[in-house]
């Protein structure tokens, strides 16, 4: 643990040289840090960003406690996990949880390298009931676990986890099985869907076929809110990463929108468009 702290302050020094690295953690203007430590970052890459820096957001409430989310640059999120009892206290709670992720996310260990792929293989083989061989095979669910792995071969954890989150909600929603009955390849999928970012088409796209779930099986859309806005809540307080569970929120929060503002939604969704464009020549 000692060796780690150092490691981070080691970061702090080469990130934020004008902050003193023993009080980065007791500072109370966490929030300008967390901002001054992601535009040092883009400007080490030349990719500032016209879409600003660092996002937050605080939920509604009439009282305490407080709710604060922040979204770092690519997406991940974070939340307050203590119980705070004004807003800008769990502003303060959340972007301290994204800072210290963001510095143990700059730590050589939190990049993915050969040595990591072999391990996190013998970890997926071991909680299945597949076999090494499997790794090669991309046809299976570990071996298309080691080709997006080796596709991002030298990124970090928290870039790797936002290409992840796209297909978790893929999965979530429905989209990689339409996608395997169209007898696409994994490769395929990972392939197309690597290119696209997480935004507001993808969204109204998925929002589209939850409403579309719903003329089926009334009544879903609002228990898979409800499980969603609970996940959210559980990791949240455990300090996760949350843009899994933020996105499956405001993606049904959408439906529902969209679903009372037009009850009748019967043009073809343009995710359809897509599928039948990426595996047409099979």
């Amino acid at each position: 643990m000692d060796r780690t702290l150092e490691s981070l302050r080691h970061i702090v020094a080469q990130v934020l040289p004008h902050r003193d690295p023993a009080l980065v953690f007791k500072d109370l203007n966490v929030v300008s840090m967390l901002q001054e430590f992601w535009e040092s970052k883009q400007q080490q890459r030349a990719t500032l960003s016209s879409e600003g820096l660092v996002v937050y957001e605080s939920m509604p409430s009439s009282g305490p406690p407080f709710v604060s989310y922040v979204t770092l640059p690519g997406g991940s999120c974070f939340g307050n996990f203590q119980c705070c009892l004004s807003r800008a206290e769990a502003r303060r709670d959340a972007a301290k949880v994204a800072l210290i992720n963001s510095l143990f996310n700059e730590l050589p260990s939190r990049r993915i390298t050969k040595e990591f792929i072999m391990e996190s293989v013998q970890e997926a083989v071991a909680s299945t009931s597949g076999t090494l061989d499997d790794a090669d095979d991309p046809s299976t669910s570990v071996g298309a676990y080691h080709y997006m792995l080796e596709s991002n071969m030298g990124k970090t954890m928290l870039e790797f986890q936002e290409l992840m989150t796209v297909f978790q909600l893929l999965h979530w929603n429905g989209s990689l099985k339409a996608l395997r009955e169209t007898k696409c390849s994994r490769q395929e999928v990972i392939s197309y869907y690597s290119q696209y970012s997480l935004d507001e088409k993808m969204r109204s796209h998925m929002a589209l076929d939850w409403i579309m779930k719903e003329r089926e099986s009334p009544g879903i859309l609002s228990q898979e809110l409800r499980a969603a806005l609970g996940q959210l809540e559980e990791a949240r307080k455990a300090g996760q990463e949350l843009r899994f569970y933020k996105e499956k929120k405001e993606i049904l929060s959408l439906a529902l929108t969209q679903i009372y503002s037009d009850p009748d939604p019967s043009s073809p969704s343009d995710d359809q468009l897509s599928l039948t464009a990426l595996c047409g020549y099979h």
